[in-house]
């Protein structure tokens, strides 16, 4: 790529530019920001130079104030602009974008006191999404001014619906069983259980194995035999 040549693509980017940029454009589409895109990510070191002598020892306006290795060159920055009817560096605009970068954690150069350059942003490799945030769709980055941002957002996994009054095949025998015991009337075998309807069956079995203890000395066979008659003896 030849020094003329601008980078446009974040998959230039450290792994946590590319996040960051992502989330950025996320939330600015979120916020209804639609119109911006990308004019610059990865810089070599002889691009840098090449654009730090115009408006110097070449003709043109002054576009960077770094010479040396600066965050572009390092792959953690990158520069936005706006598309029509805007203007390209539509001050207002960039506010907006800035603003939702700081909450961010994302370094807006609107925020430099010396040198300030409204289109730049820029993460340390350290940088983390923030608590409360993350990716929730495929995100459309633009890199030219006709395409708009965007967000497909990712389907929720559809959850089929249980028949609360179908008794699941794991449980059909034990289901039969408490229900013919008197613990449960045999309705909606599916349902979730309250706590009052907890409270029913705890009193149930309480009170049968009170009678079972205070009533027989017998052998366990002896013992479920009268439990059971306690039990049908509840219904």
């Amino acid at each position: 790529m030849d020094v003329t040549t601008t980078c446009r693509s974040i998959s230039e980017l450290l792994p946590a530019a590319q996040l960051a940029c992502r989330l950025l454009f996320q939330e600015c589409y979120k916020a209804g920001l639609t119109n911006i895109f990308i004019t610059e990510t990865y810089r070599s070191q002889a691009r840098q130079d090449y654009l730090y002598e115009q408006g110097r020892s070449r003709a043109g306006e002054i576009v960077t104030w770094a010479r040396s290795s600066n965050n572009h060159s390092g792959r953690l920055a990158w520069d936005i602009a706006v598309a029509p009817p805007a203007s390209l560096y539509d001050t207002n605009t960039l506010n907006k974008v800035g603003a939702i970068a700081r909450k961010l954690g994302i370094t807006w150069g609107g925020d430099w006191e010396k040198n300030i350059d409204r289109p730049h942003f820029e993460v340390k490799k350290t940088w983390v999404m923030p608590t409360g945030y993350s990716i929730e769709g495929e995100i459309t980055i633009p890199i030219d001014s006709k395409t708009k941002v965007n967000l497909i957002k990712k389907e929720e996994p559809k959850v089929a619906e249980r028949d609360i009054n179908k008794v699941s095949d794991w449980a059909k025998i034990d289901w039969e069983v408490a229900q013919e015991n008197g613990y449960f009337d045999g309705a909606r075998p599916g349902a979730s259980i309250t706590r009052e309807e907890a409270a029913v069956v705890i009193n149930r079995l309480r009170s049968n194995f009170l009678k079972l203890i205070g009533e027989s000395k017998a052998d366990i066979k002896a013992l479920e035999a009268r439990l059971q008659k306690f039990e049908k003896e509840e219904k």
